[in-house]
C-alpha cells in the first residue's frame, strides 16, 4: 500500500527515452515526486509513466468518464508541480520571456503560456493565474524544479521572487469552466479551445463553438496539501484515465505527450491558446513568426479513431505506419466511453487525409486537427 504523501524518486520510472524527450543531463538531479493519499482508496490502481504518483482509476475508468462529462467528479492532480512568482515586476517579467500576453493580467484571470527553445521548440506549459499579489503556475509532472531553475536564470535585476511549492500545494482537475472566485481556492480555468488574444489557429476546425474542446469543461484548484481530502469533500473521483480520454477527445495537447524536443506550436495548435502573435521579443518567437508567415510546419497533430475488435490497445509512441512507410507516432491512447478506442498522433504533414494509418498492427482512421 502506498502511504499518505510519501515521497519517491522521480528516477525509478522515469525511462530513458522520456528523459531525453523532456531534455535532461545526467547533472539534473531527479524530481521529488509526491504519492498521494488517494491511492490507499478502495480500487484505487496507480497510473503509469509521469501520472505514476496518482491514480489511473478507482475500478471502473469508463463510469469515471461518465462522471466527468456530468460534471460530478474530480480528478486528483496532485502530481503536477506548483510554481510562486511573487515581486511587482512579475507579470511584465513573465510577458517578456514567454508566448502569451501578460502585462495587465487581472486577478483571478487565467492564461497559457509557452517557454520555447531558442530555436522555438515547446520546452514548458504554463498554466498560469494570478491572485494580485502572487502568479501561481502548475506544471507537468516532475517539470517543476527545472522550470524553477531556468526562471532563476533569466531573473537579472528585476524584482520578482520564485519557489517550486510543490511539496506543500497540490492540484485537482474538475469539469468546470469557470474563473474562481475570492470564496474558492485559487483555479486555472483552462481557456481551450478559446482563440486567445491576437493568435491563429492551426485546425481544421477554428471556431471554438464547433471545436470538440468545447464539450470539455476543465479547471485546476491549488489547495494545501494537507488539505487535498478535505478539498475533494464527498465528490466522486475519477482518475487519469477517464481525464485523459476527455482530453485526447477534445483534441487537447499535452506536454510530454504530443510534444517532444523538436515540437513547435504550429504543430499542434497550440497557438491557439498560448501564443500572441504580435507582442513583444521572446525566446523563440523569430520561428513563431516566420513559420505563421512563410511556410506550414513539418508535422501535424491527428485524431485516429483505433480498431476497437481487439481487447488492448497501442502503447503510446508506438510508430504509426500509413503506405508502407513510418509516418510519426501515438502520442497519447485511450478508450472513450463513446468513442471507442482513440488516439492523438503527430505525423508528417504530407501524408494524404484518406491514408489508412496503422499502429502496432491496428488499423485507424485520420481526422484533420491540425490542416495539411
Amino acid at each position: 500500500m502506498f502511504g499518505s504523501g510519501d515521497p519517491v524518486r522521480d528516477d525509478v520510472t522515469m525511462t530513458e527515452h522520456e528523459m531525453t524527450e523532456h531534455e535532461m543531463t545526467e547533472h539534473e538531479a531527479p524530481a521529488v515526486v509526491w504519492l498521494s493519499p488517494l491511492l490507499s482508496r478502495p480500487g484505487a490502481v496507480a497510473g503509469e509513466g509521469v501520472d505514476t504518483a496518482v491514480a489511473a482509476h478507482y475500478g471502473n475508468p469508463l463510469r469515471e468518464q461518465r462522471l466527468l462529462v456530468e460534471g460530478l467528479a474530480a480528478v486528483d492532480l496532485s502530481n503536477r508541480g506548483v510554481v510562486t512568482i511573487a515581486g511587482p515586476d512579475r507579470l511584465s517579467w513573465l510577458h517578456s520571456i514567454t508566448t502569451q500576453m501578460l502585462t495587465g493580467l487581472a486577478p483571478h484571470t487565467s492564461a497559457e503560456t509557452l517557454v520555447l527553445s531558442p530555436k522555438g521548440h515547446i520546452e514548458h506549459d504554463l498554466h498560469l493565474v494570478d491572485d494580485g499579489q502572487t502568479t501561481w503556475v502548475t506544471v507537468e509532472p516532475g517539470t517543476a524544479a527545472a522550470l524553477v531553475s531556468w526562471l532563476d536564470s533569466m531573473r537579472f535585476t528585476l524584482r520578482v521572487e520564485v519557489h517550486d511549492v510543490s511539496a506543500d500545494y497540490a492540484v485537482i482537475g474538475e469539469p468546470v469552466r469557470a474563473e474562481s472566485t475570492p470564496a474558492e481556492p485559487l483555479a486555472w480555468s483552462d481557456p481551450w479551445p478559446l482563440l486567445v488574444g491576437d493568435t491563429a489557429a492551426y485546425s481544421a476546425v477554428v471556431d471554438p463553438a464547433r471545436h470538440p474542446g468545447s464539450e470539455r469543461p476543465w479547471r485546476e484548484l491549488i489547495v494545501p496539501r494537507d488539505q487535498l481530502e478535505a478539498a475533494l469533500g464527498d465528490r466522486p473521483l475519477a482518475g487519469m484515465w477517464a481525464a485523459e480520454a476527455l482530453r485526447v477527445a477534445a483534441w487537447r495537447p499535452r506536454l510530454g505527450f504530443e510534444t517532444d524536443h523538436h515540437t513547435i506550436a504550429h504543430e499542434v495548435d497550440w497557438l491557439r491558446t498560448a501564443v500572441h502573435l504580435h507582442k513583444g521579443c521572446y525566446r523563440g518567437q523569430e520561428t513563431v513568426a516566420r513559420v505563421h508567415n512563410l511556410g506550414r510546419p513539418p508535422r501535424r497533430l491527428v485524431f485516429l479513431h483505433l480498431d476497437g475488435s481487439g481487447h488492448t490497445l497501442p502503447e503510446r509512441g508506438v510508430e504509426v505506419e500509413a503506405g508502407g512507410r513510418v509516418v510519426g507516432r501515438l502520442t497519447s491512447v485511450a478508450r472513450h466511453h463513446e468513442l471507442g478506442p482513440i488516439a492523438l498522433a503527430v505525423i508528417k504533414r504530407n501524408t494524404p487525409l484518406d491514408a489508412v494509418c496503422t499502429a502496432d498492427g491496428l488499423s485507424a482512421s485520420q481526422d484533420e486537427i491540425v490542416q495539411r
